[in-house]
């Protein structure tokens, strides 16, 4: 097949202008809005679920919020011992700083229970992340989040350090999921 000199000089010398012109438009689209609170905890439910009042200019509000941290995938509190474990451990990161912390929503999204689906941070910390590297949760990547790789890449690190439900000796040996599946009804 012979290609026409001139017309692939053309087609070579337009090309960058076409690459401009993509990068221009994918620069001018909105981005994903971003929202963050502050939130004061008033009660951990489970490694992955709390309860909060929202901080606004000081003043806390009188109704409960309740959170889903989006991303993660806790161990039931009835599988022993991992489930209470990552409890505890959402309860002793929210403490350092006295329950209060920043909660960070993609939109006003809401799981099935109702709860506000987020990120909660701790100063620069993320929560989700934390729990996740130090083997209490599990990353959960079904649905594709802001954070998705970061926690993939905490739970790689875990599960090669043996933290955990990634304990050789004592592993979780039936995923969250599959376990309230399994126990429901």
């Amino acid at each position: 097949m012979k290609i026409n000199r001139q017309k692939l000089i053309t087609i070579l010398s337009q090309y960058p202008l076409y690459l401009c012109l993509l990068l221009l438009l994918l620069g001018c689209q909105s981005p994903q809005l971003k929202q963050t609170k502050q939130i004061q905890v008033t009660r951990v439910i489970s490694g992955q679920s709390l309860e909060a009042k929202l901080v606004d200019n000081q003043q806390i509000s009188h109704s409960n919020l309740k959170i889903r941290l989006i991303g993660i995938n806790s161990p039931d509190l009835r599988q022993n011992p991992w489930g209470e474990s990552a409890k505890e451990q959402l309860e002793k990161l929210i403490a350092q700083t006295n329950g209060l912390v920043s909660l960070e929503t993609e939109q006003s999204a809401t799981d099935n229970f109702g709860r506000i689906l987020a990120y909660v941070w701790q100063n620069k910390t993320l929560l989700n992340e934390s729990l996740v590297k130090q083997g209490y949760v599990l990353a959960d990547w079904e649905f594709p989040h802001r954070y998705g790789e970061r926690l993939l890449a905490a739970q790689r690190y875990a599960r090669i350090m043996g933290y955990g439900i990634w304990q050789p000796q004592n592993p979780l040996r039936i995923e969250p999921k599959q376990f309230r599946r399994k126990n429901s009804a």
